[in-house]
């Protein structure tokens, strides 16, 4: 019996890859979908697939995170380490040298959600009381750690458990596989349902395998790129497809198809806020349905357009991606900059 939990929930995984499992369904990112991704390279063409990370701009798609501040060390002397010539310190020598930090809001822009991002007061034990927990029954407080008052909130954090670099230490590398929502949607916001996407899915011949990472072309981060850092507000939150995380034949098809990840160049994947529940429900369906019980980890504003373009254009849908997060331990989300060869 796995001592963290007594009680799983319905059709997670929880336990199937072992008891201390903090991989999820990565478990399925083997080295032949490793193969399988290296095989869909024909043309050795690379994409970027993040947005520069100080869009979107502002704080318009989420109050709590910032954009990128970046600013020079500071050496011994007080003196800021920009364009600093070392001849100051150092009779006679010749080097010029610029050396910076930065404070990042880790989930601002193209980013990767790690499992310790989203769980749920989940009656673990069989005992009738709910508690806060996460994947595979780790807990809040003690496996995943921080302040709790407004009175400790510049205190650290820390996911002892199914932190960020769990996701950078498998490597992020294997087949990805676009469904291109955009070209049969537009940019009208859209709740797509399983029907919606079975459609599109069939449309474009687009099959999902086991391991595969996928990507959900919704058109919205170029919106994004065009608004020049200064998004309108009742332009983004009225623009372009989400899946619906209300929507029990969708999160069923996720769980079927064995995607190892599920990625979207959207705010969250899913429409947000999600369409109304009946009763007592998480605010983030998918979120709850796929980083708590599943183990599938979520790629938000991914900048997914010219690969999308191409691939259309191309008669293709598979490519090979690499999208490992920072191997920052503890976090529970990262930037990234995934690349995509075809």
């Amino acid at each position: 019996m796995n001592l963290r939990w007594r009680r799983r929930p319905d059709g997670s995984t929880w336990g199937d890859f072992g008891p201390d499992d903090e991989l999820g369904r990565l478990n399925l990112l083997t080295p032949e979908k490793v193969r399988q991704g290296a095989a869909e390279v024909r043309e050795g063409l690379t994409f970027c697939l993040s947005l520069p990370l100080d869009y979107p701009g502002g704080n318009v798609l989420n109050p709590r995170r910032h954009p990128p501040q970046i600013r020079p060390t500071v050496r011994a002397s007080g003196r800021p380490n920009m364009n600093f010539p070392v001849c100051e310190e150092v009779p006679d020598v010749t080097d010029v040298v610029s050396d910076d930090l930065a404070v990042l809001h880790l989930q601002y822009s193209t980013q990767w959600d790690s499992l310790a991002h989203v769980g749920s007061l989940f009656d673990v034990e069989g005992d009738g009381t709910p508690r806060p927990v996460y994947y595979n029954g780790f807990r809040a407080g003690s496996d995943i750690t921080g302040p709790s008052t407004p009175e400790e909130a510049g205190s650290p954090s820390r996911a002892q458990a199914l932190g960020i670099e769990r996701l950078a230490e498998r490597g992020m590398q294997g087949r990805g596989v676009m469904i291109d929502l955009h070209a049969h949607l537009g940019e009208d916001r859209v709740a797509v349902g399983y029907d919606t996407l079975r459609r599109i899915l069939d449309a474009d011949g687009v099959a999902v395998e086991p391991g595969d990472m996928v990507c959900l072309h919704t058109g919205f981060a170029e919106r994004l790129l065009g608004m020049n850092r200064n998004p309108d507000p009742e332009i983004v939150h009225n623009l372009c497809a989400g899946l619906d995380g209300r929507d029990r034949r969708l999160l069923n098809w996720i769980t079927d198809s064995g995607l190892s990840a599920l990625i979207a160049d959207n705010y969250a994947v899913e429409v947000h806020p999600a369409l109304p529940g009946d009763g007592c429900c998480a605010t983030l369906p998918l979120h709850e349905h796929c980083l708590f019980r599943l183990g599938v980890n979520l790629g938000e504003l991914w900048h997914l357009t010219p690969l999308a373009t191409w691939l259309r254009a191309n008669g293709r849908h598979r490519f090979l991606l690499t999208a490992p997060p920072l191997r920052l331990p503890g976090a529970v989300g990262s930037p990234t900059t995934p690349i995509a060869t075809v």
